[in-house]
């Protein structure tokens, strides 16, 4: 097949996304599709109006990928690179191209990415592509709405409050507290804040990556995440950062966290963390894959974090982890969503 591995963008996960998608397009073609590597934002611009011919050319920008480096992108030197001033998300020939393609592998993260406004558009253009529909993309990224629909379907989520930039906060916080944008990813964004002046730090930092975050009630104890596909959880694994959270460095940074896979958990509690996960899947009305992240607290109560309806496909992301460990490994795992992509 021609596959498309759409990746980059201009969101804070731009790295990350590349590094996804380089290692989706080098299983794709392993397993013997012609597959493109290309960027949502840059675009192709030598394209002579031979749009199939494109598919011969899918190795070009595996060599300006550096990985995921510590600090966020420099999503303003990305964007001068555009010839066009970059007016528009989808950068040159990105559109033409992707109708040419049997199917999109997505391998965006971030906004925009995974907000579902690509998704429509793509729908528009009557384009397929892996992953979920932009409805259900969109109520997972907007963190505020989704802990609203756990909470209205009993889903157990940390107590917290949505805030806007520019309203006034006169809301009693107790210490310790989780700020976050509410449509930010891998962590970019977030703050722990343990009293009053850290708490108006977090907003304000928090607020540089959107107009509106969500509070909440820091949950101490052991961290979760569980993948779901087709309604069907994958096992548990435990993320143990060995400094701080597991905040942006330590997702991507080669030891900075210990990651366990099956969770070294009792058969009772794993099958109540794969049941949560199904139910946020269900509630978010997914389709088709994503993560779930769930934290337990010293007593052993069970919360819904969010949803990531794109998960990480790089070679430290927690997804394929869980696939391999019920016997899926990383190319398997890729003809599988893109199989279902075909079928959906």
């Amino acid at each position: 097949m021609k596959i498309v591995v759409l990746a980059g963008g201009t969101s804070t996960e731009r790295d990350v996304s590349l590094v996804s998608g380089a290692k989706i397009y080098k299983a794709l073609r392993e397993n013997g599709h012609k597959a493109l590597l290309l960027d949502v934002f840059l675009g192709m611009e030598d394209v002579d109006g031979d749009i199939e011919a494109v598919f011969d050319r899918g190795d070009e920008l595996l060599g300006n990928i550096e990985g995921i480096k510590q600090e966020n992108p420099d999503i303003e030197a990305v964007k001068s690179l555009r010839k066009d001033g970059g007016k528009t998300f989808f950068g040159p020939n990105v559109l033409e191209i992707c109708q040419k393609a049997d199917v999109v592998f997505m391998a965006l993260h971030g906004e925009n990415g995974e907000n579902g406004k690509v998704q429509a558009a793509f729908d528009l253009h009557g384009i397929r592509y892996t992953g979920n529909d932009y409805v259900s993309s969109a109520l997972a990224m907007d963190k505020a709405l989704a802990k609203e629909l756990f909470a209205y379907h009993g889903i157990s989520t940390p107590a917290g409050f949505a805030l806007k930039k520019g309203e006034p906060d006169n809301h009693e916080v107790k210490y310790p507290v989780v700020v976050k944008v509410t449509d930010g990813g891998s962590s970019v964004g977030v703050y722990i804040a343990h009293n009053e002046s850290e708490y108006e730090k977090a907003k304000e930092g928090a607020f540089e990556y959107g107009n509106e975050l969500v509070v909440e009630q820091f949950i101490e104890g052991r961290e979760f995440s569980c993948g779901v596909i087709l309604g069907k959880a994958l096992p548990v694994i435990e993320i143990e950062p060995k400094e701080g959270f597991y905040d942006y460095k330590n997702k991507y940074q080669e030891g900075s966290t210990l990651e366990t896979c099956p969770a070294n958990l009792d058969k009772e509690t794993t099958i109540k963390i794969q049941k949560m996960a199904e139910d946020v899947f269900r509630v978010l009305r997914l389709t088709q894959y994503a993560r779930i992240d769930v934290m337990m607290n010293n007593a052993g109560e069970l919360f819904a974090l969010e949803a990531n309806t794109l998960p990480g496909m790089t070679p430290m992301s927690l997804m394929p982890q869980e696939a391999l460990a019920v016997g899926i490994d990383y190319n398997q795992l890729c003809e599988k969503l893109i199989n279902m992509a075909m079928e959906k």
